[in-house]
């Protein structure tokens, strides 16, 4: 459950961060915050399943600094990826 809530959190402070650094990408608020969150949470969770160390760790209560940094920095990417990938395709289709 942690891993979850870390790569929520960090996909959103991604997709916060994605906006505001680009104007042209950048969806509102509350648009950034929610395609942030999802993105975050799916890469977070792909991450997971291709790195089966951080998994185990995780479900043996034993999670790491090292594990907690790689969910941190998957959802960030996870969040800013998936904000601009929505905002290309609203300025595109505007």
């Amino acid at each position: 459950m942690e891993q979850i809530l870390i790569n929520l959190v960090a996909g959103a402070v991604g997709g916060n961060a994605v906006g505001k650094a680009s104007p042209s990408l950048d969806i509102g608020t509350i648009g950034n915050t929610i395609a942030g969150a999802v993105g975050g949470g799916v890469l977070g969770q792909i991450v997971s399943l291709l790195i089966p160390a951080i998994s185990a760790a995780a479900q043996a209560g034993n999670l790491s600094v090292g594990g907690i940094i790689s969910q941190l920095v998957a959802g960030g990417a996870g969040g800013a990826i998936l904000t601009a990938i929505i905002a290309a395709i609203k300025n595109r289709s505007a």
